[in-house]
């Protein structure tokens, strides 16, 4: 035992003395092998050896290679003078091409500072007025599109931050007074000082719109969840959407650029979702079964005429057990038939062919209600197939994708609900309420109807998501600031994760899934309880100038690569963005290049950072500013000031 414990302590001592050893045999060689050095190159004679004695001399002027006598070249000679002078100059080397300057992009007259390129009216009049097909879009050709930026109106001002903006904006942004005189009986609008203000009130709903909107709560449920989504047709200002957010419900409004001048730029400036839109011969650009709830309040969509034709695409974007409310002609004509100017029998006939149609749609009328009325979608079509034997029209849409709304032509065919195995069930699987919607898988997902999309992959998008806007908002820190930015656009929203990962900031997000994307996802964003449109980024968007607050586009430079001109794509980006806007785009850092040389020739504050997760990786980010600028006060041509 005693020899056991004196054992480690023996080692350590003669692992000391053998590290020792090695130290000293070391410290001698080196010391000899210093001795003999000095004693090759001269000895211990105390003179100093110069560098010339130990290397080889080379002569620096430049001689011809056969001419050197190698012999010399270990000479010490002293007499050889160092050559210092440059031997090659700037003009002898070979000419680099420099880096061509980012291509400039003039500013637009300052008439164009509301100009919507698929809306135009001078190129509208040339098309078909039934059906009032010349308010649809059409788009200008390849050679009639603009290369310059469209102005801001002079004295245009930086927008009043939500939730102020619902009650007030300022007039030099949206400067038209035409409604104040037109709708001057039915507090739409009104105009004082330097502004805009909205009473909250409408055609149908003089005691405004928080009122109307009680009164359709008495009839169906507003408060638990149920209803998330809503459209609503013909909006003029927005108002019964802007009343609708305040109870976490998502308004989408549209009308068409028409007589009502500017009432949704007016909804847009006032921070509500809208967009410009019709009612005509081509489907609203919204998946089927969509929308929770449908809007129309005194709205003049003919609801009867064509075979119901209009009511039928109402029908397609509705959900499963999903509301349509009707106010205004002919609804209640017995009390308002004189006040409308149209006679009694004129207004009971329409709501007659309204109530018809209705009918033979299986929709189930709930509730009417002073200058209210209420129908409801069935939640599946198990009986509604049954009695096309009773309602001979309309029949069912027969291979025909419900889905498929990019200037689809409408057509008088119910779009078939998903089939189901008995009567409770709810056609395409059931929503969660609101708030649970957001992060619940989606219907479409779950029942593996989105191709190569798995639950899964669901939730590691939303977790994604998340990661990125945090990192987003690390960069821009004014997407911190609330109320900075109101109105947001994705131009490739694919799962709406975006939009999700905002959903607690006072913002509201269009989600746009391009036509050309390799999976239609659209249906998955209103799902979720989120809104958007197909859209195809090769033409113009269907809303006025300066729209939006910030935009989003993840790789739509890559998706549209060889499809039309990426400058065409920015120049849109720049008409739909606000003065001092901002934006972020990720994409291929291949293609990043030619987007920095664009958003440079834009005159746009922009800066490169790299993907959020390494430098490494291709994927870059490119961070913009718009700059404020607006069309110049005295000049109408193609001059602006900075």
């Amino acid at each position: 035992m005693a020899i056991s414990a004196r054992f480690p302590q023996f080692i350590s001592a003669r692992t000391k003395k053998t590290n020792l050893y090695y130290v000293a045999a070391t410290t001698v060689l080196c010391s000899v092998f210093y001795l003999i050095g000095i004693f090759q190159h001269g000895g211990f004679s105390g003179r100093q050896i110069s560098a010339a004695a130990i290397l080889p001399s080379v002569p620096c002027e430049p001689v011809n290679k056969d001419s050197i006598d190698t012999t010399n070249l270990t000479s010490s000679s002293s007499t050889v003078s160092l050559d210092f002078a440059a031997h090659h100059a700037a003009e002898d080397l070979v000419a680099v091409a420099a880096p061509p300057p980012a291509k400039e992009f003039p500013p637009c007259k300052a008439e164009l500072s509301e100009y919507t390129p698929c809306e135009d009216t001078e190129r509208s009049l040339k098309f078909d007025r039934r059906m009032l097909k010349y308010r649809e879009r059409h788009c200008p050709a390849k050679e009639e599109l603009l290369k310059c930026r469209i102005p801001a109106p002079f004295g245009y001002k930086i927008p009043v931050r939500w939730p102020e903006s619902r009650d007030s904006v300022w007039y030099a942004n949206v400067p038209h007074k035409h409604l104040t005189v037109e709708k001057a009986g039915q507090n739409w609008v009104r105009f004082k000082g330097e502004r805009f203000t909205f009473p909250g009130g409408g055609t149908m709903f003089p005691r405004g719109a928080d009122a109307y909107i009680d009164d359709i709560g008495r009839l169906i449920n507003l408060k638990d969840g149920s209803i998330r989504t809503a459209i609503d047709t013909g909006c003029g200002v927005a108002s019964w959407g802007a009343y609708l957010l305040s109870r976490d419900i998502l308004p989408l409004s549209f009308a068409p650029k028409d007589t009502h001048e500017a009432q949704v730029q007016f909804a847009l400036e006032r921070g509500i979702p809208a967009t410009i839109g019709i009612l005509a011969s081509k489907r609203l650009p919204y998946p089927s079964r969509a929308f929770d709830m449908a809007h129309c309040s005194r709205c003049l969509i003919p609801w009867g005429q064509f075979d119901g034709l209009y009511l039928i695409e109402v029908d397609r974007v509705l959900r499963p057990g999903g509301y349509w409310v009707l106010s205004g002609p002919p609804i209640n004509w017995e009390i308002h038939w004189k006040g409308w100017n149209r006679t009694a029998e004129d207004l009971k006939a329409e709501q007659d062919q309204i109530e018809s149609v209705a009918r033979s749609m299986c929709w189930k009328k709930l509730k009417q209600k002073g200058d209210l009325s209420i129908w409801q979608k069935p939640t599946n079509h198990l009986h509604c197939k049954a009695n096309r034997k009773v309602f001979k029209k309309p029949l069912f849409c027969q291979d025909q994708d419900p889905d498929s709304a990019w200037y689809t032509k409408m057509e008088s065919c119910l779009s078939p609900l998903p089939e189901v195995s008995n009567i409770k069930e709810i056609a395409g699987g059931a929503l969660a309420n609101w708030p649970e919607r957001l992060t619940a898988v989606p219907p479409r997902i779950s029942s593996g109807s989105v191709d190569g999309i798995t639950a899964e992959d669901f939730s590691r998008d939303t977790e994604l998501w998340k990661k990125r806007v945090a990192h987003y908002k690390g960069v821009d820190f004014q997407l911190v600031e609330k109320g900075r930015y109101r109105n947001i656009l994705d131009m490739n929203a694919k799962l709406g994760g975006f939009a999700a990962a905002l959903v607690d900031d006072p913002v509201w997000v269009m989600n746009v899934v391009p036509v050309e994307a390799k999976v239609n996802t659209l249906g998955v964003v209103y799902e979720r309880g989120l809104i958007g449109t197909y859209h195809n980024w090769c033409e113009a968007m269907s809303t006025y100038p300066r729209t939006y607050d910030f935009i989003h586009a993840d790789g739509i430079f890559t998706l549209y690569k060889d499809r039309c001109e990426i400058e065409d794509i920015f120049l849109e980006m720049d008409r739909i963005l606000r003065p001092q806007g901002s934006m972020v785009i990720r994409d291929d850092v291949d293609i990043m290049v030619s987007v920095k040389s664009i958003a440079d020739g834009l005159q746009w504050d922009n800066r490169m950072a790299d993907h959020e997760d390494s430098p490494h990786v291709r994927e870059k980010i490119l961070i913009a500013t718009k700059q404020y600028w607006t069309a110049d006060q005295n000049q109408e041509g193609s001059n602006a000031s900075s």
